[in-house]
């Protein structure tokens, strides 16, 4: 199955080339450092390394506060962050690039991974969540480091996917030398998928020790006062192609209502703000883009939010939050940020992502379940009863302090396995 999956990505390498062609007409970060993604190393970057993969911006920033406490712990080894977009390389630099080394994962071909682990010789892969490459993990054991999967989430809907190529899989999970999950339905889909069950561990989502910045809450109040000093909002966050439209319709519906309702409207891809706007010119809402900050007298229906970094703030600038990605099969995105502020939430059907998540913020009654037709009426209700807002705000609250402390627990496993 090995040799299948390896002929099949030599037959994509000239579709990959296409498509990071492409991608980078859109997002020009993506032409820049291409050779470190066929495992080209900078010279900055050292040798005999732990080395830390992650994807994109939320994984580095669930991932930063414990890689920067196990650097603190293992002071004398070198440390390596790869990431495979632009956007979680901007977060690396940002949270950690005074304690780590960095550059791009190598794409899963053979060859650039064998060029990649020749020069940076690492002692131990440490993968989050579902980052699983045959080749890296197989080429990364055979050198004799330490492979893990940490903070390890695997929904039904990936199990299935990954059931499809079962003997590709049971390989790659043997190449896994730990696997810390987040939760034990987690570890029973692994189990079920041909992992050791020797080799499972559940220790919780990394996620809710969210790494809080210093400046939460005086950049709220500072956006409060600049944005919606005077008017209630409401926020959707990490939005995607097809719930725009949607969430303005809303919005337009809403405003009727309350006719001085501001909507912060976050895409997930602050690349789509122009396009974002014309929906907003399309549904009759005048907008205006955070980049070019508030303008006097200026009382947008709509925010467009397309700097990076900025949605945790906003959570808690808004009455009532909508997570994105859930109208759409997208799975939905992570509550916990809105959670920490005590805003109230709403999502969509489409949460395979963040399952076992959601489901305890639904549980305490502080996570609201909507479609397409209901949202209005449930932002609404939420609007119309501060009380409400007030016993879900707490109850979010306190789901997100009963599960910290899985970095902690991680960070003594780690210091125990890692050679």
């Amino acid at each position: 199955m090995r040799v299948v999956y390896n002929l099949l990505l030599l037959l994509a390498w000239p579709i990959v080339w296409v498509r990071l062609f492409i991608r980078a007409r859109s997002e020009p970060a993506y032409a820049e450092r291409r050779g470190e993604r066929w495992g080209h190393v900078p010279e900055h970057v050292g040798r005999d390394v732990i080395w830390f993969h992650t994807v994109s911006a939320g994984e580095v920033i669930g991932a930063a506060p414990m890689i920067r406490a196990l650097k603190a712990r293992m002071t004398d080894k070198r440390f390596l962050v790869t990431t495979t977009t632009p956007a979680g390389s901007e977060q690396v630099v940002e949270r950690l690039r005074d304690v780590v080394d960095h550059c791009y994962a190598p794409y899963d071909f053979p060859w650039a991974v064998a060029r990649f682990l020749r020069r940076v010789e690492p002692t131990a892969l440490v993968l989050m969540e579902t980052e699983l490459w045959p080749n890296i993990l197989r080429q990364t054991r055979r050198r004799g480091a330490l492979t893990c999967l940490v903070n390890a989430r695997l929904s039904e809907r990936s199990a299935r996917g990954y059931a499809r190529v079962s003997g590709l899989t049971r390989a790659m999970l043997r190449d896994v030398d730990h696997l810390f999950c987040q939760y034990p339905e987690t570890a029973r889909r692994f189990e079920a998928l041909g992992a050791d069950k020797s080799r499972l561990e559940v220790t919780g989502s990394i996620k809710f020790d969210l790494d809080i910045p210093s400046d939460l809450d005086s950049k709220v109040a500072r956006l409060r006062s600049e944005w919606t000093p005077d008017r209630p909002a409401w926020i959707a966050g990490s939005t995607h192609p097809g719930e725009e439209q949607i969430v303005l319709s809303a919005h337009a519906q809403l405003r009727r209502r309350f006719p001085n309702l501001l909507l912060v409207l976050v895409p997930r891809h602050p690349r789509r703000a122009d396009d974002v706007a014309a929906l907003c010119a399309q549904a009759g809402l005048a907008a205006a883009c955070l980049s070019d900050g508030p303008s006097a007298g200026q009382k947008p229906d709509v925010l467009i939010v397309d700097v990076m970094g900025q949605l945790l703030y906003w959570y808690g600038v808004a009455q009532v939050a909508f997570l994105g990605g859930s109208l759409v099969p997208v799975g939905g995105h992570n509550p916990i940020e809105a959670a920490i502020h005590g805003t109230p939430m709403l999502m969509a059907r489409h949460r395979f992502n963040f399952a076992e998540i959601t489901e305890q913020f639904e549980e305490a009654h502080c996570l609201g379940l909507v479609d397409a037709e209901s949202l209005t009426g449930a932002v609404a209700d939420l609007l119309d009863d501060p009380e409400r807002r007030r016993s879900q705000g707490e109850a979010a609250r306190e789901v997100v302090d009963a599960n910290r402390g899985a970095s902690e627990e991680l960070l003594k496993r780690l210091e125990e396995i890692i050679p």
